[in-house]
């Protein structure tokens, strides 16, 4: 008996050790918090309350934060169809079309001519090594075929013809601000036959990269009306032909096999008259109405809203009345929202 208690006293001993393992608050997985560092923000969007900063500063404070900001070059897109510009612009003689031939100032006129004809001799032979058909007494017409059919285009909006008759840096010239509005143009007639004034033949990039830029004078007479999107005149008129003087540039891209002469820009000149203003119809403001209706009633002699006799009137008859003195007038028809104010205004105040 003492011989198994003895024996198992040391197996109890070992038992106390183990009991702390096998307890089950020990075998449960300890969670252990571990504070671990996010990656550092380089760029941190500024307060609302912040300084405006410029753009020196803003590069040194990336530069204090490690941040490398590489050179971007200025980039432009170029096309190669067509050159940015024109080369050696021609200088009009001043009172073309109006000077004769035979006074002083026209024979100088021709003196200095015959003195730029050099250059232009220069590049008419570089021009007929690429195009053979090339001719300074046929080309003047086809180029005002080219104008006229340009011209037409852009009047009715064809813009896909209208690519192939202008350059790349002549389209957005004619098509800027003709937005909501209708342009009404047609060719009277020619007053002057069309003829080569300049020829110039430049290149770009490289020097077998030529461009043929043709200059020609058109003096012709024309008619043109431009009304903006509620129907109104701003310039011009249809019944008003005038004649114009005009120097413009072709081109074409000598290179190119498929290439073709196409309206490049025009040549404005110095002493040119300036071109009549714009009509710009103003809009009416709800505390102008009453300033519009004394001056139309003064001038058809029609008695004041606030009058007792007209008070007495049905409001029809007055409506009737102020809309025939708006005929009247000899100036454009003002927007309906001046009109409606104006009338609203004399119906509340006849109402009381």
């Amino acid at each position: 008996m003492q011989r198994g208690l003895s024996r198992l006293l040391p197996l109890g001993r070992c038992l106390q050790g183990v009991e702390p393992l096998l307890s089950p608050t020990r075998l449960t997985q300890t969670l252990l918090l571990v504070p671990a560092r996010t990656k550092r923000r380089h760029f941190i969007p500024p307060s609302v309350s912040a300084k405006h900063m410029t753009q020196e500063e803003e590069k040194l404070k990336a530069r204090a934060a490690g941040i490398v900001i590489p050179y971007e070059p200025p980039e432009r897109p170029i096309t190669l169809t067509c050159t940015a510009g024109i080369f050696d612009p021609y200088v009009p003689p001043e009172g073309d079309a109006r000077l004769s031939s035979l006074s002083k100032e026209g024979l100088r006129q021709r003196v200095e001519k015959l003195k730029q004809s050099a250059a232009s001799q220069l590049a008419l032979r570089k021009v007929k090594d690429y195009d053979t058909y090339f001719s300074t007494r046929t080309f003047p017409e086809k180029a005002q075929e080219i104008f006229i059919e340009a011209h037409n285009c852009l009047t009715n909006f064809n813009k896909q013809k209208l690519h192939s008759l202008v350059t790349e840096r002549c389209y957005p010239e004619m098509v800027r601000g003709n937005r909501y509005k209708t342009i009404r143009w047609s060719f009277v007639e020619s007053l002057e036959p069309p003829r080569v004034v300049q020829i110039r033949c430049p290149d770009m990039v490289n020097k077998g990269n030529l461009y043929g830029q043709v200059t020609v004078r058109m003096h012709t007479r024309q008619t043109l009306a431009i009304y903006d999107q509620f129907g109104r005149l701003m310039y011009g008129g249809e019944q008003v032909p005038k004649d114009v003087l005009e120097y413009v540039v072709f081109e074409r891209h000598l290179v190119n096999v498929y290439g073709s002469w196409r309206v490049h820009g025009k040549i404005v000149p110095a002493w040119a008259p300036p071109k009549d203003p714009i009509i710009k119809v103003t809009h009416l403001r709800a505390g102008t109405h009453s300033c519009f209706i004394d001056h139309v009633m003064s001038l058809q002699n029609y008695p004041h809203p606030s009058s007792p006799a007209l008070k007495s009137c049905s409001f029809r008859i007055f409506a009737a009345s102020l809309l025939e003195a708006l005929r009247c007038v000899h100036q454009p028809l003002l927007p309906f929202g001046a009109i409606w104010i104006s009338l609203s205004s004399f119906c509340n105040d006849s109402g009381k």
